[in-house]
């Protein structure tokens, strides 16, 4: 610029009004996961600039729409192990409604190979049931027999429930009181006691035959209950469902999900744990099923030691549970079922998961609705109050 005359250097006054209200971000905080996508909380202000000075504002004074987000995603390193699934099965029917089934096992990312479940434990699964549609089936032929003529014949003195031991008995392998557990609805008739109204009723005997035909309402549901050690096995004695109008019985469990009508008497279901739910779904008055239940010892172990079972309509939780041993299990479960007519609600009246220096993201509890398999995750010394959508919930106490 030699050659070009310079210019006299000059002060002029600046615009001195405040610069409009912004958004103002603090560096993010620490990973919420040691390893994998985790999220980092950042916290988000509104601030102005005036004569050179940063003023804090109200938030509505900054435009709302473009506030950001108070957490972002964050992954410190690649985590070391996760969940893989299988393909999904098959449909579990040939026409109408169904289910898809697929198994879940925890991978090493490194090695490719399965290992055991609890390298895992951290880390939320995927849904391993989901539903799915054949198309609609087709109408039966006229002329070829009702689908009643294969069905096996019930007297009536069958339909009678069997009245095992008194209700002392019953209840004491279940760790109830026989004042906690809600009285069934029963009539004498002949000296014999006969079940009326079972929708919406939890049965803890040992055995005992369900009558579900000729219900007032189209969606009828009862659940079988009984101690953690056993499993369930039920046959369907006599079905009068309609299975061309979409009448149909669901089986459901902790470890099975099984849908049907027809064929129903020539195979038995078995929970594989120690509850059932059996919903029935008719649309002609008289219409259902009569099911025979049985429980015996479970044939392979799907609990833990420190788990537990309840049943009754109030109690109280303490975790962690000492065992004979002294040892304590990394996550220790209790599962609540109700009779299906029953919601459950759970407080906590005191948590404390450790100091404040010793808190890991390992250290939670989680509560799970089993009727829509949504989870919730408190830490801390978080106090909390929590209610299910259905009669079913479970609780995991993790480290």
């Amino acid at each position: 610029c030699h050659p070009v005359p310079k210019p006299e250097s000059r002060m002029e006054v600046c615009d001195l009004r405040p610069c409009p209200p912004r958004w103002k971000v603090t560096p993010a905080g620490p990973c919420s996961s040691s390893c994998g996508l985790g999220l980092a909380v950042q916290l988000v202000t509104c601030v102005q600039i005036h004569q050179g000075k940063e003023v804090l504002l109200e938030e509505h004074l900054c435009p709302m729409a473009e506030k950001p987000l108070a957490s972002v995603p964050c992954v410190i390193r690649m985590c070391s192990y996760e969940w893989s699934f299988s393909e999904w099965s098959e449909c579990s029917t040939s026409c109408g409604n169904g289910i898809q089934t697929r198994q879940d096992f925890c991978l090493n990312l490194l090695t490719r190979k399965h290992v055991k479940p609890i390298f895992c434990r951290h880390f939320p699964k995927a849904i391993v049931v989901r539903g799915c549609s054949t198309g609609p089936c087709p109408e039966p032929v006229v002329g070829t027999g009702s689908h009643g003529a294969q069905l096996q014949t019930v007297t009536p003195a069958t339909r009678l429930t069997t009245a095992v031991a008194p209700k002392e008995a019953r209840y004491r392998d279940l760790d109830l009181l026989p004042s906690a557990v809600p009285q069934e609805q029963t009539k004498t008739c002949g000296g014999e006691e006969v079940e009326i109204g079972v929708c919406g009723k939890l049965f803890l005997n040992a055995s005992g035959i369900i009558n579900m035909t000729g219900v007032e309402s189209s969606d009828c549901t009862v659940a079988i209950g009984r101690p953690l050690r056993e499993e369930i096995t039920v046959h369907i004695l006599e079905s009068s469902l309609n299975c061309s109008a979409g009448e149909v019985v669901l089986f459901s469990g902790r470890m099975m999900w099984r849908t049907g009508c027809r064929k129903l008497t020539l195979s038995p279901i078995n929970s594989r744990t120690n509850t059932l739910i059996v919903k029935q779904r008719v649309l002609l008055p008289g219409n259902g099923v009569i099911l025979q239940y049985n429980s015996r010892t479970a044939t392979k172990k799907y609990y833990q030691d420190c788990d537990k079972q309840l049943f009754g309509p109030q109690g109280e939780i303490v975790n962690p549970v000492q065992l004979p041993d002294q040892r304590q299990e990394v996550v220790c479960r209790t599962f609540i079922n109700m009779a299906p007519r029953h919601r459950i609600a759970i407080r906590a009246l005191y948590v404390d998961l450790g100091n404040e220096s010793n808190q890991t993201h390992f250290n939670y509890i989680l509560v799970r609705d089993v009727s829509t398999m949504k989870t919730m995750v408190f830490h801390g010394k978080q106090q909390f109050f929590w209610q299910s959508t259905g009669s079913q919930a479970e609780i995991e106490f993790h480290e």
